[in-house]
């Protein structure tokens, strides 16, 4: 297993802050292990552990005042969207003055599972969000596995790519015939199988609610519902248009985006790397990997990601507040990059700090006044 220093670090941080803490994203993207390496750390005080995906633990937790009020140390409960109403037992124990325990819950996020632990569990609760496998974790010479084969722990360390194939195939069945009923979630498997396989077409592009309801013949509240779904258990990205105060007519529609680049070759039907080469949606497979990787480095909160576009003038494809400065990214499949009209438009309008176009190189030279190309394994090297 690949080490995940950050993430660790992170919940070392949460814990300074909050006595419980939650790790929260898709299944199998390295909770449960991430959990054991904090455990491992966790030396001088007893580890409890409970797996409700396990029915004898379930059925501990049936009477949860009397299996946790004794505990000491650490408890760690996994799977916790299968009992939701833990929340609210934890916030009485910890906010008893002599509670001696920490409690660390994992969970298969909905956004539901989220707003009941942030407003049952309110200034007590630290969420971390935990990833696939980044350029970081995985490291910059093995970007090219890692882009094809997606960051789920099981597809990249995979010993073919034949056997990663076969794995995303049965984790999206999974995912749709009992992850998504078991979040709570009313939908026909094979509707929102197809509704997915039809995004994989539309990966990188504004969203026209309109458009997706008349092609796949539903109403434009059910696409809203669908995407909400995929969102809130991180398999897309609906990332937002930012709006400057500009007089132009500024794009307002999210693009959208299949976050696991694995998961999207899948849906697409794409099983070996030389195909991709040859496909048409190389492009935009890149464009996706290279966001998601680059959001992830920066550690960027959603609210701090936002893409720009003015109808039929400029466009900017990752603009990222950190702190006071304004970073912008433009990503291109080319061997050749070079300075627009639109991106000296996007840099001016916006009054970017830095702007970089990240493409699959390794080379990273000036540009023009500000604006930088860059390999995309070699964007996270000091410049």
């Amino acid at each position: 297993m690949i080490s995940r220093p950050r993430f660790l670090q992170q919940v070392y941080l949460q814990f300074e802050v909050h006595p419980v803490v939650a790790v929260l994203g898709p299944r199998q993207c390295g909770k449960t292990p991430l959990a054991r390496m904090y455990e491992d750390t966790y030396v001088h005080e007893p580890v409890v552990r409970f797996d409700l995906e396990d029915p004898t633990h379930l059925a501990r937790l049936e009477s949860p005042m009397l299996a946790l009020e004794e505990l000491q140390g650490l408890v760690i409960i996994d799977e916790v969207q299968r009992a939701p109403g833990l929340f609210e037992v934890l916030r009485v124990l910890v906010d008893r003055t002599d509670n001696p325990s920490r409690f660390l819950v994992l969970g298969s996020a909905s956004r539901e599972l989220i707003r009941q632990s942030s407003e049952t569990l309110a200034g007590r609760i630290g969420h971390i969000e935990l990833t696939p496998f980044s350029i970081d974790e995985a490291g910059k010479e093995n970007m090219k596995s890692l882009w094809f084969a997606g960051g789920f722990p099981p597809s990249y360390l995979a010993r073919s790519s034949q056997a990663a194939a076969t794995w995303r195939k049965a984790y999206i069945s999974t995912f749709l015939e009992r992850d998504i009923p078991a979040l709570g979630f009313s939908i026909p498997p094979k509707a929102l199988r197809r509704f997915w396989m039809m995004l994989a077409h539309y990966h990188g592009q504004t969203l026209n609610y309109s458009e997706l309801g008349r092609s796949f013949g539903v109403s434009d509240n059910t696409v809203k519902r669908y995407l909400d779904i995929l969102s809130s258990t991180f398999m897309i990205r609906l990332l937002q248009p930012w709006h400057e105060n500009i007089r132009k007519r500024q794009v307002k529609a999210p693009k959208i985006y299949i976050r696991d680049s694995g998961i999207f070759h899948t849906l697409l039907g794409v099983d070996d790397f030389k195909e991709l080469l040859f496909h048409p949606k190389l492009g935009p497979s890149w464009e996706g990997f290279a966001i998601e990787s680059i959001i992830r480095h920066y550690g960027a909160e959603p609210g701090d990601c936002y893409f720009w576009s003015v109808y039929g003038r400029a466009e900017l494809d990752l603009l990222i507040f950190a702190g006071s400065r304004r970073l912008g990214f433009e990503v291109k499949y080319t061997d050749a990059p070079k300075v627009t009209r639109s991106l000296k438009t996007a840099q001016e309008d916006l009054g970017i700090d830095e702007l970089f176009i990240v493409y699959p190189g390794k080379d990273n030279f000036p540009l023009d006044k500000g604006i930088r190309a860059v390999g995309l394994e070699t964007l996270f090297k000091p410049i």
